[in-house]
């Protein structure tokens, strides 16, 4: 749980949070934290069937802004931003929380896979990322942060992890380029690796409990993150107090291994 915290360090700061799908969603963790600092947030779903169980997280962050999202449906991602554009006009921070692959290409070997499932991996869990920053960029008139989260399987193969692997590894090369590009005009980009955690997104992964088992043995101080970790750890980086770090992944303790 994350406390009561009295000083609301992101107090007049306005951000989108994408990727809350449950209670139990990492994009959950953040939205909370940055809540508790005192930002005012935009969230998003992902469809109708997602909606009921998002509903009621988004009136608890007494969210003004509330819109289904698939950022495979064209269109939709850019009708967040002028919804955005509307009503506040500005943007402080966004947090992308998504990544996804077909069953068969993600269980599959890298050098098996489909062209058609690794074009979906890579626009999903990437190139999403990429075209978020596009569209935040103008927004973020007073600078800014965009964060997105990766995984330690982008440096080292982790079994199983498969072509989600290539992914983040793309993913966090386009946060050092973004970075670059978007840094002389005040916004930072993180990657925000936190190592595994039983989100819904992670069950596709096959063995997913000898994985967590394996990180909590190995982890700096032997146990597991949470969502609200994650969230905090993310949420203090928004603060202009941070202006000086970007294009980094940010391992939180469990987001990687201590190699034998």
């Amino acid at each position: 749980m994350i406390p009561e915290v009295k000083a609301k360090l992101l107090e007049g700061k306005r951000g989108l949070v994408v990727g809350i799908a449950n209670d139990q969603s990492i994009a959950w963790g953040c939205a909370r934290a940055f809540r508790a600092l005192g930002a005012e947030l935009a969230v998003t779903y992902l469809n109708d069937k997602a909606r009921p169980y998002v509903a009621p997280l988004a009136e608890a962050l007494e969210a003004p802004i509330v819109m289904p999202l698939d950022v495979a449906v064209p269109g939709e991602l850019e009708a967040v931003f002028e919804r955005i554009t509307e009503q506040w006009g500005e943007l402080d921070f966004v947090v992308h929380s998504i990544a996804f692959s077909p069953k068969d290409t993600l269980q599959g070997r890298v050098v098996d896979v489909p062209r058609d499932g690794f074009l979906k991996t890579m626009d999903i869990s990437c190139w999403s990322f990429i075209r978020m920053a596009h569209l935040a960029e103008p927004l973020m008139k007073r600078g800014g942060t965009l964060f997105t989260m990766t995984y330690y399987g982008s440096q080292m193969v982790v079994k199983n992890y498969n072509v989600m692997g290539v992914a983040k590894a793309a993913l966090e090369s386009a946060v050092r380029y973004i970075a670059a590009e978007l840094g002389p005009r005040g916004i930072r980009v993180h990657a925000i690796s936190p190592g595994p955690l039983a989100t819904r997104a992670a069950s596709g992964i096959p063995e997913f409990e000898e994985l967590l088992s394996k990180a909590e043995e190995t982890a700096p101080t032997r146990s597991l993150v949470s969502i609200d970790d994650v969230g905090m750890a993310t949420a203090f980086l928004a603060h202009d107090a941070a202006r000086l770090i970007t294009g980094d992944t940010i391992y939180i303790d469990g987001g990687y291994h201590i190699m034998d």
